[in-house]
């Protein structure tokens, strides 16, 4: 994996699907754990977007506590 949250290489051992396309199985695979990885970074963007104008935790300050 790297920097960017993406599978550069994937390998499975050839016993597990004998006879089956191997390179395929392993390029359907790496497609989906870097799709997952797309959402999740298209996900945390949103919240942050929406969580815009609001104060962080650190910068809260609620009347009458302190």
């Amino acid at each position: 994996m790297n920097g960017q949250k993406q599978i550069t290489e994937l390998h499975i051992e050839p016993e597990v699907f004998a006879g089956k396309d191997a390179e395929l199985l392993q390029d359907l695979i790496r497609a989906a754990i870097n799709d997952a990885g797309r959402r999740d970074e298209e996900l945390a963007s949103q919240v942050k977007g929406m969580a815009g104008g609001l104060p962080g935790i650190a910068g809260l300050k609620i009347p009458g506590l302190f």
